[in-house]
């Protein structure tokens, strides 16, 4: 699996991690929603379930679920910071299109 993490998104990652030390690592992954189909999902892990995956992006651990692997794959995170807005932004080989606001996107 390869999948990037900008120094922005790690820190940012770590951040929460700190918040919370019996968290597994940072889950990753997408669930079906939005006007384009998917939507990412970043939040805190709490166990590594039988059909996740672990990597270790620079030290940091990332868990994947086996659903969300195939539409993640090549996938950089990044955090960035805009006026009073922050959030995580994805760059996706595989989405093929987004939605006008950015939250959702589509692979065909």
């Amino acid at each position: 699996m390869s999948i990037t993490i900008t120094p922005a998104a790690n820190e940012r990652m770590r951040h929460f991690l700190a918040g919370t030390p019996t968290a597994a690592g940072v889950r990753f992954g997408v669930k079906r929603t939005g006007c384009s189909g998917f939507a990412y999902v970043v939040d805190l892990a709490e166990v590594v379930g039988k059909d996740d995956q672990l990597v270790e992006v620079d030290g940091l651990p990332l868990i994947v679920d086996g659903k969300s692997l195939a539409l993640v794959e090549g996938t950089v995170i990044d955090f960035q910071r805009q006026g009073l807005n922050a959030s995580f932004v994805f760059h996706n080989p595989n989405a093929t299109g987004e939605c006008g606001c950015g939250e959702s996107f589509t692979v065909s």
